[in-house]
């Protein structure tokens, strides 16, 4: 079983990806960050298909989300609009790359985030999930497009059941298929101290809800990171899936000052500045 962990960080951001006990890596990420805006794109796709096809859809994914970026449409469009755009060119460029296959069917799941502004968007496709935290509360988790999360809304099984029911991952939606995905939207207006966890199944089929929170609100982000990596492939063993782990922190002080500059800009905008109290130091290993 490989334990590696590939790992990149952002402002707010720390994210990573373990192997697991799986020949192959189909778990991919994208992380960006525009300095001038202070706006993040995250991007996590969990790839399928076999022989090889489910490498190469994850790639795909986050292949056609960094075009996106890159044209700057984020800045123009509607965060929702943008986010549904991404996922249909990740669909189109996935169902690209399947000509000339013969053998495998590249599938994708994505889960992404837009952070703009005090506002948040996302999106989601398949079985990868976006949680939001604010203190010891989830305030909101993505529902899975799957049979055991329809098992679940009929009442079937117990919510405990659902990581480990046979039929969880047989997916109901996702990218690449026959026809354009059906894309599910959330948002939400950011506050201070929230934070996001986004992860593929082979993180919260072994991590439970109340640990994603607390590990996510830890100071040390990248600590975390890899101690949440590292439980959910010594719990998914020798036959574990891979896992893939965005988390996101909402400033403090420093963000709700950066915020109040753009606002007095907006209202006073020749030579104005605003004033706040200094960013709060993350150093340590607490929660935030």
């Amino acid at each position: 079983m490989d334990q590696a962990i590939d790992f990149q960080a952002l402002p707010q951001v720390a994210a990573g990806r373990a192997r697991g006990g799986r020949d192959v890596q189909q778990d991919a990420l994208l992380c960006l960050h525009d300095p001038a805006t202070d706006s993040l794109l995250l991007v996590l796709a969990d790839g399928m298909g076999g022989d090889g096809a489910g490498e190469l859809a994850a790639e795909g994914v986050v292949a056609a989300a960094r075009r996106l970026w890159e044209r700057g449409l984020w800045r123009e469009q509607p965060g929702a609009l943008f986010l549904e755009a991404l996922c249909q060119e990740a669909h189109a460029e996935l169902v690209r790359r399947r000509e000339g296959l013969t053998a495998g069917e590249p599938h994708s799941t994505v889960v992404a985030l837009l952070v703009r502004g005090k506002q948040a968007y996302w999106v989601h496709v398949g079985d990868s999930r976006l949680y939001r935290f604010q203190g010891r509360r989830c305030l909101s988790r993505t529902e899975d497009h799957s049979v055991a999360q329809l098992k679940l809304r009929r009442g079937e099984i117990a919510p405990e059941q659902l990581a480990s029911d046979p039929d969880q991952h047989k997916l109901l939606r996702g990218l690449g298929g026959s026809s354009a995905p059906e894309v599910e939207h959330g948002g939400a207006i950011l506050h201070a101290g929230q934070t996001f966890a986004l992860c593929s199944d082979g993180v919260w089929e072994q991590l439970s809800t109340q640990e994603l929170r607390r590990l996510s609100r830890r100071r040390n982000q990248g600590a975390a990171l890899h101690e949440a990596l590292r439980l959910a492939t010594a719990r998914g063993g020798e036959q574990g899936d891979n896992a893939a782990l965005i988390f996101v922190r909402i400033g403090g002080a420093g963000w709700l000052r950066r915020c109040g500059e753009k606002l007095w800009s907006a209202v006073h905008p020749i030579g104005a500045t605003a004033h706040g109290s200094g960013e709060r130091n993350l150093a340590g290993d607490g929660e935030a």
